[in-house]
């Protein structure tokens, strides 16, 4: 600042002396010295402002660009693997039964827990059985009355036939003891009758568990009056329900593609193979249930376009209760060669899946692929991919489409004891 006055000074002094007369130089006005000033100060302020632009570029140079972000990748896995369908099962017990009762009275006895597992035979219910065992006794009365009148005209026949042997007798009195006899063997056969129908009645007072299975709770308390009748002629009392547990249904229904595909392989096979059903319950990370399809209705539902079938499943712990939901696989195919990646490199896109893949260059490249089933805990891929592909594996948040990454290789596990 001080030179740049220093030169302006010296600049009039040469002015003066270029007039020739010696005389001083006049008085700049005002505003020429307001103008100088303002000059001077924009000049110095440019200065120094390039002057710690300078210092600022030197100790700070421009950070360089980020290295691409690194990603793990792999070919798919070429597995051999079958070919299955999956569905969303329901289980249902095979045996299924209302405990009515079948004679009446008053409830006594209760000898369950609501709940519980009850076995072939275990007492249930006890209705009152003192009237039943009332018309027992009175059976084996008139059996007892019948046996003695039978033994009367056994007697009174053979005295008939004796005196007609003497001829102090007739052939009319003989027929007449004979008739005797038939009738009152006729009338033990009813008291027999008389008895087991009492016993019966008797035996239906206490009811039992027809089967092994879990029964719900009861629907009447001790001493509730109980409408009762033989062969459901009349009102009866719904006692409880019960079901069996092992084996039990998976019901399920399957589209008429898939039947199609299932009906064909399974010809192919001569049906040994598409019986397996694969079940995987709620909590369960593992088809590890196995069961067998042994029913295909015989035709498909119009409504819905769909195909009901059944598999029995083995259910020995009693985990399995009915109206319970499982997913299912079933076998349509034989093994073949199949590409198999992680599911979590699979991205959903709305109605369709993307892969990311690692093209040759470095760059990001989505594919577009058609999915299946989990096997080995592999997700299924039915197109789009060939074995050649880099399939970004880890580091999906880092991958743009388009972008580059430095992929470092990697290998998919299958898990032989996983999901399929």
């Amino acid at each position: 600042m001080a030179d740049f006055i220093s030169r302006d000074r010296d600049f009039v002094i040469e002015t003066a002396s270029a007039r020739g007369d010696g005389a001083p130089p006049p008085a700049p006005s005002r505003r020429r010295r307001r103008s100088g000033l303002w000059v001077a100060g924009i000049v110095a302020v440019t200065i120094a402002g390039a002057a710690l632009f300078w210092e600022r570029g030197q100790h700070h140079p421009v950070p360089p660009a980020p290295p691409p972000p690194q990603v793990t990748v792999s070919a798919p896995r070429q597995q051999t693997v079958a070919a299955t369908t999956s569905f969303l099962g329901q289980f249902s017990a095979v045996d299924r039964v209302e405990l009515r009762a079948q004679v009446g009275g008053t409830l006594t006895e209760i000898d369950f827990k609501d709940g519980q597992i009850v076995h072939l035979g275990d007492l249930l219910f006890v209705i009152d059985p003192r009237p039943y065992q009332i018309r027992l006794d009175q059976a084996v009365a008139q059996f007892q009355t019948a046996q003695a009148k039978v033994a009367l005209a056994q007697a009174e026949l053979w005295r008939a036939q004796q005196l007609k042997r003497t001829e102090f007798g007739t052939a009319e009195n003989v027929d007449t003891r004979a008739a005797d006899e038939r009738a009152a063997e006729a009338a033990v056969d009813t008291a027999k009758a008389a008895i087991s129908d009492a016993k019966l009645d008797l035996e239906f007072a206490r009811v039992t568990a027809p089967f092994t299975g879990r029964i719900g709770n009861h629907q009447v308390s001790i001493g509730n009056l109980i409408s009762g009748s033989r062969g459901g002629s009349g009102p009866t009392t719904l006692l409880a329900t019960i079901v069996s547990l092992d084996p039990i249904y998976l019901d399920f229904d399957m589209s008429e593609a898939d039947y199609l595909a299932f009906s064909r392989e399974r010809a192919k096979q001569k049906g040994a193979l598409a019986d397996k059903v694969e079940i995987e319950l709620s909590d369960e990370s593992d088809f590890g249930r196995q069961g067998t399809l042994d029913f295909v209705d015989n035709t498909l539902d119009r409504s819905s376009g769909t195909l009901h079938a059944r598999a029995t499943v083995a259910n020995s712990d009693l985990l399995l209760t009915p109206g319970e939901f499982a997913r299912m696989r079933l076998v349509i195919s034989a093994p073949a060669p199949t590409l198999l990646i992680p599911d979590t490199a699979v991205l959903p896109d709305q109605s369709e899946h993307l892969v990311m893949t690692v093209a040759p260059d470095g760059t990001v490249a989505p594919k577009q692929v058609q999915i299946g089933d989990l096997r080995g805990g592999l997700r299924v891929i039915s197109s789009g991919l060939t074995p050649d592909d880099r399939v970004i594996i880890d580091g999906l948040p880092y991958a743009r489409p388009g972008a580059k990454v430095a992929p470092q290789d990697g290998a998919i596990q299958y898990a032989a004891a996983g999901p399929g």
